[in-house]
């Protein structure tokens, strides 16, 4: 199979590419609203579902896509990626002396065999033509009580409008916040690359 990474994500494409196993990233560009009575985990799987559906119509038959989605859930709330600085020091203040899960889905696309016998390179399937294997991966994270100033360090110089809940625990602020965590430091990081890897090599994929 020709595994495509469909992510914009660095940290995702690092970490997939530690693998060894040869892959393409592509750029989705999908609709990542979600209806608001979704909660933690329902999340990050609608939207990873949604980007591999905006993508899926572009599949060969010897195609698996991969989509993800990670989001930071505290006390019942969705920190998504902060849209300023302002507001990546408030989710770093809410976090701060709190323990916090950290949620990410991963999607898995590809052509059902059965239903595109005889299909021609490229062709165009239409979406019932798909399958589709998901799964989420949830680590609980405690960060002590940061100070101001170390916030405001960490959002000046590392600037993490890019990452759910504004940080990056491979960053400055994971080495000297972190205190606990139960689960996978990669999903932390916005990939559970050992769950990637495991169900890969169950599948006829890698053989």
């Amino acid at each position: 199979m020709n595994l495509i990474l469909g992510s914009q994500s660095p940290r995702r494409r690092e970490l997939m590419a530690g693998l060894d196993i040869p892959f393409t990233c592509v750029t989705i560009d999908a609709d990542e609203s979600f209806p608001a009575d979704l909660q933690a985990g329902d999340i990050p799987m609608y939207i990873a579902r949604a980007k591999a559906r905006a993508y899926e119509a572009q599949l060969a038959p010897d195609d698996l896509l991969i989509t993800s989605d990670t989001i930071v859930w505290l006390n019942g709330q969705m920190l998504g990626k902060p849209q300023s600085k302002q507001e990546a020091k408030q989710m770093l203040l809410q976090l701060s002396g709190q323990t916090h899960q950290v949620y990410t889905a991963v999607c898995f696309t590809w052509l059902n065999p059965t239903h595109v016998e005889g299909a021609q390179p490229r062709e165009v399937p239409p979406p019932a033509q798909s399958a589709h294997h998901s799964f989420v991966d949830c680590t609980d994270v405690t960060f002590r009580t940061l100070t101001e100033e170390e916030i405001d360090y960490y959002v000046e110089k590392y600037m993490p409008l890019d990452k759910a809940g504004a940080y990056g625990v491979q960053e400055w602020i994971g080495y000297v916040g972190v205190t606990r965590m139960e689960g996978s430091y990669f999903n932390v990081m916005g990939f559970p690359i050992g769950r990637v890897y495991d169900w890969l090599k169950r599948q006829s994929f890698l053989q």
